[in-house]
């Protein structure tokens, strides 16, 4: 069966409605899920002209309502826009929207109607203006799920990382990771890639310091005291984990094939090989939200310097609905 995929519009006066109309012209999509995007239909249809696509648009109020037919957006319409919204400007109107927009697509997903989230990317600012004060899609998505343990998914076609730790500095980082933590992550990667169809996903574990300390030689044991115990209690319940590895080899190493995912410590221990190894093709995801609740977004923001003007493009919504289709849960 194909999982229905909701796909919000984000911010309405930034990129999102365009990238979205380009992304749906692309008939294999239709092929392997059933796209509901979650927005304005007023909108869409604006986006529509200004990209120069003859696809129709179908407001829904019911997913049971939708088409799902190559030809056709279905659109959970919100109708919290005016028609003449301009692009490119911050405002609490389409802040407001892009919260709403989410909100439902949480809804949606909580009672099974659609089986992943695809995020176009909100303006924090216009966020805040709206009323809404969150740093982001994340925070949101962890409250409105009534969320405490989550993390990071960045991937490529060819790599997949998660992390221990985001958005703050190194030293905090590695202050903030405990043995806890890493096994909490460990289960969210074999969890996230289990229901995705995986069998038995291959995890492995980066070190801290350079050559994952080396016996001691770097750092001041970091990796037998914060991450060798959290990957032994999950190896202990069956879960497929090594490490942890030298962080400069082990990269080359899933990406050839030999791990599934890996975990990485820190922001640019994750971030950095997935950029280098597919820019245009990342995509974040947040696994462990609760309810089993997936999300995909595209790995750019709003644009609004380009928005408008059918210069952006697609591929990194499309990358992230292929991950959204990938990561819907199968059982």
């Amino acid at each position: 069966m194909k999982p229905t995929i909701g796909i919000t519009m984000g911010d309405a006066a930034g990129i999102g409605p365009e990238i979205i109309a380009k992304a749906l012209q692309t008939k294999d999509i239709y092929q392997t899920c059933s796209p509901l995007v979650i927005g304005d239909a007023k909108i869409l249809r604006k986006a529509l002209k200004i990209v120069g696509s003859e696809l129709a648009v179908n407001p829904v109020q019911s997913v049971s309502d939708a088409k799902f037919e190559y030809g056709t957006i279905d659109i959970f319409d919100l109708d919290l826009l005016p028609e003449d919204l301009p692009f490119g400007k911050v405002s609490a109107e389409a802040g407001n929207a892009a919260y709403q927009f989410l909100a439902k697509s949480i809804e949606l997903a909580k009672e099974g109607s659609i089986q992943s989230i695809c995020t176009a990317p909100l303006n924090k600012e216009a966020l805040h203006l709206g009323g809404h004060m969150y740093p982001g899609h994340t925070e949101i998505l962890a409250a409105l799920t009534d969320t405490e343990d989550f993390s990071m998914m960045l991937t490529t076609p060819n790599l997949r990382v998660i992390h221990l730790t985001t958005h703050m500095g190194l030293i905090a980082a590695i202050e903030s990771i405990t043995p806890e933590r890493t096994y909490t992550v460990v289960k969210l990667a074999h969890d996230t890639l289990s229901k995705a169809g995986f069998d038995k996903p291959r995890i492995a574990v980066c070190g801290i310091n350079p050559h994952a300390g080396e016996n001691g030689l770097f750092g001041n044991g970091e990796e037998e005291e914060k991450l060798a115990p959290g990957i032994a209690r999950a190896a202990a319940e069956g879960i497929d984990v090594t490490g942890p590895y030298p962080a400069d080899t082990l990269f080359f190493r899933a990406g050839r094939g030999d791990f599934d995912i890996v975990v990485a410590c820190y922001h640019d221990q994750g971030h950095a090989p997935i950029k280098v190894m597919g820019i245009e093709d990342g995509v974040n995801i947040t696994v462990g939200l609760k309810g089993g609740v997936i999300r995909t977004s595209v790995d750019h923001g709003t644009a609004f310097d380009i928005a408008g003007k059918n210069i952006a493009g697609e591929a990194s919504m499309l990358a992230a609905i292929r991950s959204a289709i990938e990561l819907a849960p199968k059982q």
